[in-house]
C-alpha cells in the first residue's frame, strides 16, 4: 500500500492549529476571564463550565453517531460548512453579559453551549477524517505529533498573545480585550479550516465486512479492548491534567502574587511542547507508543511527587516544575492520538464493523466529562478558600495542583497495563484485514465466473 506525502499529512495536521486556537482558550483562560474580567464567583462559574463540558461530551458523541451513519463521504462538508458559525460562537463566548446577575449568568452558559456544540460538529469530523488520511500506523503517529505541533503553536499564541494583543486591538484591558483577541482568532481558524477542508483526500481504508443496527454498533465500541483500555486510561489522565492546567494562574495570582508570571509560565509551558512533541515522536519509533504512555506517567508523577515534597516558593521554581510537567503531558496526548485510530482495525478485525465518529464521539465524551470533573473540583475546593487572599489560597491550590493528579495518574498507568496494542500488533491486524478482503474478492470473483459458466 503507498504512503501518503508528508506534505499531505501536514497540511492535513494543520487543522489542529485552527481548533487548538478556540480549545487552548477554553482551557487556558475562559474560567479565568470569569472569574476576573466578569468577577462571577469561582464556584458558579466552575459550574457553568462544568455543565457546558457535560454537554460538549453529549454533543460530540451525538453527532459522532449520526456522522457514522450519514458516511465519511460528509465529514470534509461539516469541516469547511462549519468553519465561520464555529469562530463566531467562539467570538459571542468572550463577549461580555448586557445585564448583571442571573442574566449575566444565563448568558455565559448559553454562549458556552453554543460554542461547545458547534466545535463538536466541526471537529468529531475532523477527527475521524484522522483515521482515514492513511491507514499506516507510522503516517498516523506522524499526524498525530503533527497536530500537536500545530496545536503547540496555536497554544502559544493563545498563552502569551490573548491579553497583550486584545489589549493593543481593543485599546482597553479586561473583558474587551479578550473579545478582541477571540475576534482575531476566529477569523484565522475558519481560514484554515477551509483550506485543511478543501486540501483533504483521504486513503483506501480497509472496508467493513458488515454493517449492523445503531444501538449494536454503539456497543461494540465497548466490546473494544484496546478502545476501552485506552479511553479509560485517558479519562483518568485527563482529569489530573486538567487540575494542574486551570490552576496556573490562580496559582501565581494568589499563592505568589505574580500574575504576569504566570501568563509567562503558560506561555513557556505551550513554547517547549514544540520541542517535546519530536523528541516523543523518536522515543516511540525505539519503544512503541503504549511505553511511551509509561515513561510519560514515570515523568509527570516524579515531578507532582517533587511539588509535594519541597516547597516551591519562587515564580522561577514553579515555572520549571510546570515545564517539566507539561512535556510529560505532551508524551501523554501524543500517545493517545496516534493509538486511537489504530484502535479502530482492532475492532474492525474482531467484529466485522469499523466505526470511526462513533468512537472519537466516545472520546470526547470521556474527554468532556474528565474536564468537567477537575474543573468542579477545582471550582469548589478554592471556592472554600479565601481567595482572594494570598495565604488563604495557597493549601488548596496546592493539594489541586499536586496530590489528586499524581492519584489520577497512577490510576492511568495501571488501566494502560490491560491494553492489548502491543508494539507491531497493529501491522498485524492490518494485514489479516488485507486478507480477508482478498479472499471475500477472490469469493465474488470466482461465484460471478461460475455463473457466466453455467
Amino acid at each position: 500500500m503507498p504512503r501518503r506525502s508528508r506534505l499531505s499529512l501536514a497540511v492535513f495536521a494543520g487543522g489542529d492549529f485552527a481548533f487548538n486556537l478556540y480549545w487552548q482558550s477554553m482551557m487556558l483562560y475562559l474560567l479565568f476571564y470569569y472569574t476576573e474580567a466578569l468577577h462571577l464567583p469561582i464556584a458558579t462559574a466552575a459550574l457553568c463550565y462544568s455543565l457546558a463540558s457535560i454537554w460538549d461530551g453529549v454533543a460530540s458523541l451525538a453527532i459522532g453517531i449520526w456522522v457514522d451513519r450519514r458516511g465519511a463521504a460528509l465529514h470534509r462538508r461539516f469541516l469547511v460548512g462549519g468553519a465561520v458559525p464555529l469562530g463566531a460562537a467562539f467570538v459571542f463566548t468572550y463577549i461580555a453579559p448586557p445585564a448583571p446577575g442571573a442574566w449575566a449568568v444565563a448568558w455565559i452558559f448559553a454562549g458556552q453551549i453554543l460554542l461547545r456544540t458547534l466545535y463538536a460538529l466541526v471537529n468529531i469530523p475532523y477527527l475521524a477524517m484522522s483515521a482515514r488520511v492513511s491507514i499506516h500506523s507510522a503516517d498516523r503517529a506522524l499526524v498525530a505529533g503533527g497536530r500537536m505541533l500545530a496545536g503547540t503553536l496555536a497554544a502559544v499564541v493563545v498563552a502569551v498573545g490573548t491579553v497583550p494583543v486584545g489589549t493593543w486591538l481593543s485599546g482597553s484591558s479586561g473583558a474587551p480585550a479578550y473579545s478582541s483577541a477571540a475576534a482575531l482568532f476566529a477569523v484565522v481558524g475558519a481560514a484554515v479550516l477551509v483550506g485543511v477542508g478543501l486540501a483533504y483526500r483521504e486513503d483506501d481504508v480497509p472496508r467493513a465486512i458488515k454493517t449492523v443496527p445503531l444501538a449494536r454498533t454503539m456497543l461494540l465500541a465497548w466490546r473494544n479492548r484496546a478502545f476501552v483500555t485506552l479511553g479509560a486510561a485517558m479519562t483518568a489522565m485527563i482529569v489530573a491534567v486538567s487540575m494542574l492546567d486551570k490552576s496556573v494562574l490562580y496559582y501565581f495570582k494568589y499563592s505568589l502574587g505574580d500574575e504576569s508570571a504566570g501568563r509567562l509560565a503558560l506561555g513557556a509551558m505551550m513554547a517547549v511542547s514544540a520541542v517535546a512533541v519530536p523528541v516523543w515522536f523518536l522515543a516511540s519509533r525505539r519503544i512503541g507508543i503504549r511505553a511511551l504512555w509509561f515513561a510519560a506517567i514515570a515523568l509527570f508523577m516524579a515531578a507532582l511527587a517533587t511539588f509535594i515534597a519541597i516547597d516551591l516558593e519562587t515564580p522561577v521554581s514553579v515555572q520549571v516544575f510546570l515545564i517539566v510537567t507539561q512535556v510529560a503531558s505532551v508524551g501523554l496526548n501524543f500517545a493517545l492520538w496516534a493509538m486511537l485510530p489504530d484502535t479502530i482495525e482492532y475492532g474492525q478485525r474482531r467484529h466485522g464493523v469499523r466505526t470511526e465518529a462513533i468512537l472519537y464521539g466516545y472520546v470526547a465524551l470521556l474527554q468532556r466529562l474528565a474536564i468537567g470533573l477537575s474543573t468542579a473540583v477545582m471550582g469548589f475546593s478554592l471556592g472554600g478558600s479565601a481567595l482572594g487572599s494570598p495565604g488563604g489560597s495557597s493549601g488548596g491550590l496546592r493539594l489541586t495542583i499536586a496530590l489528586l493528579p499524581l492519584g489520577f495518574l497512577a490510576l492511568s498507568a495501571l488501566l494502560m497495563l490491560f491494553n492489548p496494542l502491543r508494539r507491531g500488533s497493529h501491522e498485524t491486524i492490518l494485514r489479516e484485514l488485507r486478507e480477508e478482503e482478498e479472499s471475500r474478492r477472490d469469493k465474488v470473483e470466482a461465484a460471478a465466473h461460475a455463473v457466466g459458466l453455467g
